[in-house]
C-alpha cells in the first residue's frame, strides 16, 4: 500500500484547461485527461497530466509555474516572470559593479579559493580599475 509521502490520494479524472498564448492571440484549450499528484524523494510535490484526447494539438512549452491545487480539485498554473538580469556598468576579471533595482551600486569580487594567496593583489588592483571607470563616467555625465 503506497504511503501518503508517496503518492497524494488524488488519481483524479477531469477536464483540465490550458491557457496558451500565441502571436498576440490567447486561446483556451480544454482537454482531458488524468492527473496524478505525489511528492519526490526530496518531499517535493509533483502534478503529472496525461492527455486522453488524441487529436488535441499544443505547442509544447517548458517554464516555471506557480500551480494551485484547490479543495475542490481544480487546478490552476500561472508562468513565473522571467528572471531580468542587470548587466554590469563595469567588469574586471573577477570584480564587477552593477546598478540595483534598489538605486544602490553593487561591487561584487568573487575567486577561486586556488588563488586565495593572490587576494589582496587582485582586490586592490581591479576595485581602483572601477572605480577610476565609475569615476570618468560619473565626471562626464
Amino acid at each position: 500500500m503506497a504511503k501518503e509521502s508517496d503518492l497524494l490520494l488524488a488519481k483524479t479524472q477531469k477536464t483540465m484547461k490550458v491557457s496558451a498564448k500565441n502571436q498576440n492571440n490567447e486561446s483556451l484549450v480544454t482537454a482531458k485527461g488524468l492527473m496524478v499528484l505525489g511528492k519526490s524523494e526530496k518531499g517535493l510535490h509533483t502534478a503529472d497530466f496525461a492527455c486522453c484526447d488524441d487529436d488535441l494539438q499544443v505547442e509544447p512549452f517548458t517554464g516555471k509555474f506557480k500551480m494551485q491545487i484547490m479543495r475542490d480539485g481544480n487546478v490552476y498554473a500561472t508562468e513565473l516572470p522571467k528572471r531580468i538580469k542587470g548587466k554590469p556598468l563595469f567588469r574586471e576579471d573577477n570584480a564587477t559593479l552593477s546598478l540595483g533595482k534598489d538605486g544602490r551600486y553593487y561591487f561584487v569580487f568573487s575567486l577561486p579559493e586556488e588563488m586565495v594567496d593572490q587576494l589582496s593583489e587582485r582586490l586592490i588592483r581591479q576595485a581602483r580599475a572601477i572605480a577610476r571607470k565609475a569615476m570618468t563616467l560619473f565626471i562626464e555625465h
